[in-house]
């Protein structure tokens, strides 16, 4: 697609592009200037009055073509770069309508968190009518949306409560798997030769968790939540996951943590030995997914497991002694229909999780499955719009309430991803990752160390900073760049003061 934008103020970009993908996932974008290989163009202008912005679009498909024109007034509540977004949207929103015949529940809300949109308009002294009004008119969701862009940000408000200047987080990155599902495009390996690196892996890690708890203990930080990720953590042997989790508890008092999680994933590298080890060491939530449990779907996207194998894993979690248990599913997976879907969504509550994770399927760039090309991608979802409302549904009729969601680029229909809970047993680490409310320490190859200040009586980070470890695991264990994260690390938190 072929971008031209036009006006006498400044036209974000990158915020057109989230909005072509709305009705064009999975497009690219030709650079300004250069001609399109594509015969998709979109031609924006936008100007301002006094105290108004206007924006007209023009969407050019092959013989097809379609203008619209819409307005936002500029106020005390609505800056001329919100204007600009707010009108770009109203009228690409009204291109789609006509030219696609195809209204998206979440209207023109493209960003990962759209409940950061309901916290700021509450943090603004509106009320949860108003902000629900703001939500379907400006932003165009629909009222079932809005209402769970609502009911997030007031979880995670309530979870988030007054974070102090020195709390922080731990994140331990294992980034293997037994193998690589077709639709991941997370940093994992799976191969021979990479797997047969784990025990050089697992020492190396083991060192950095240590120096990143000494950095942690110099900067007199609080270590609120540890979460073991990857990939697979549990592709680790028992004796490897022993020696991860002691180093952790060598390092600071688990027992006193507010969460200590250990990513299962998959069903088939879960045993009773290595559950003995978690608990030991502190584990207090463990994440045990099937995605579906349909044999045919698991075995069309590349996870080597069955449906037996999660209820078996499940009750080795839950027997072991496990205090808090998350399950993922995922609906709009290729082969999915409503029925499957509810049906593993039914048999998974009837287990009494304590989390339940439910993801839309997103195309990821570098995924397997985008090798089928474009018609992998979908814009108005089939049926999984429905199996996502199905599962909302169900899940409050449970007894699980929705405290943490985002979205992707791509995912199937535009939907989002929703963690529901039983009150009490919210994932915590998800909440302070997402809405970057304090520090998160990173160790291991592909971690992302976020340094952050937060301001919490106006709900939002005043300042981050990104430090990265090496991405490959080969890259990590020739090249150690920890002194120079720390150092980093040190000049941030120089003026912060202690709590």
């Amino acid at each position: 697609m072929k971008l031209i934008l036009e006006g006498n103020i400044p036209i974000n970009r990158y915020y057109v592009q989230m909005l072509c993908m709305i009705y064009y996932p999975g497009m690219t974008f030709s650079q300004s200037g250069e001609e399109s290989e594509q015969s998709i163009v979109l031609r924006a202008r936008v100007d301002r009055t006094e105290d108004t912005v206007t924006a007209t679009l023009t969407l050019t498909d092959d013989d097809k073509s379609c203008s619209a024109t819409h307005s936002k007034n500029i106020d005390s509540a609505v800056s001329e770069d919100k204007a600009m977004k707010l009108a770009i949207g109203g009228a690409m929103h009204k291109i789609g309508s006509e030219m696609f015949d195809y209204r998206p529940s979440w209207g023109i809300l493209t960003g990962v968190r759209p409940s950061k949109v309901a916290t700021e308009l509450m943090s603004e002294g509106n009320s949860k009518t108003r902000v629900k009004k703001i939500l379907t008119g400006d932003y165009m969701s629909t009222p079932k949306k809005a209402q769970l862009a609502i009911d997030v940000a007031l979880a995670e408000k309530e979870i988030i409560g007054a974070p102090r200047k020195r709390d922080c987080s731990v994140y331990i990155s294992v980034p293997f798997c037994p193998t690589r599902c077709a639709y991941c495009s997370f940093v994992s390996y799976t191969s021979k030769r990479l797997l047969s690196l784990i025990p050089e892996y697992t020492e190396r890690l083991c060192r950095d968790i240590e120096r990143t708890f000494a950095l942690i203990n110099e900067l007199k930080m609080h270590v609120k939540t540890v979460y073991i990720g990857g990939g697979t953590p549990t592709i680790l042997t028992a004796e490897q996951l022993e020696a991860v989790l002691s180093a952790v508890a060598r390092n600071t008092d688990v027992f006193s943590l507010e969460e200590f999680t250990l990513e299962g994933g998959r069903p088939d590298t879960i045993d009773e030995e290595k559950v003995a080890v978690a608990v030991k060491y502190g584990v207090t939530r463990m994440s045990v997914n099937p995605q579906t449990l349909s044999d045919t779907i698991l075995c069309g996207v590349g996870r080597c497991h069955s449906g037996e194998d999660f209820f078996r894993a499940y009750d080795i979690v839950r027997q072991g002694g496990i205090k808090c248990i998350n399950t993922d599913l995922i609906a709009g997976l290729p082969g999915d229909r409503f029925k499957i879907f509810s049906d593993s969504f039914r048999r998974v509550l009837e287990l009494e999780p304590e989390n339940v994770t439910v993801h839309t399927f997103c195309v990821k760039k570098s995924a397997e499955l985008k090798k089928q090309g474009p018609e992998i991608f979908s814009v108005r979802g089939g049926e999984t719009g429905k199996c996502i409302d199905y599962s909302q549904l169900k899940a409050v009729q449970a007894g699980y309430k929705p405290y943490y969601m985002y979205r992707q680029k791509n995912s199937v229909g535009n939907f989002e991803n929703v963690g529901f809970a039983k009150p009490g047993t919210e994932g915590l680490y998800n909440i302070y990752m997402m809405e970057e409310v304090h520090t998160i320490f990173a160790a291991g190859a592909g971690a992302v160390t976020k340094l952050v200040e937060y301001d919490t009586e106006n709900w939002k980070r005043t300042r981050i900073k990104r430090l990265f470890n090496h991405k490959y695991p080969y890259e990590y264990l020739a090249s150690d760049n920890f002194d120079e994260i720390a150092e980093q690390s040190r000049a941030f938190f120089e003026d912060v003061p202690l709590d």
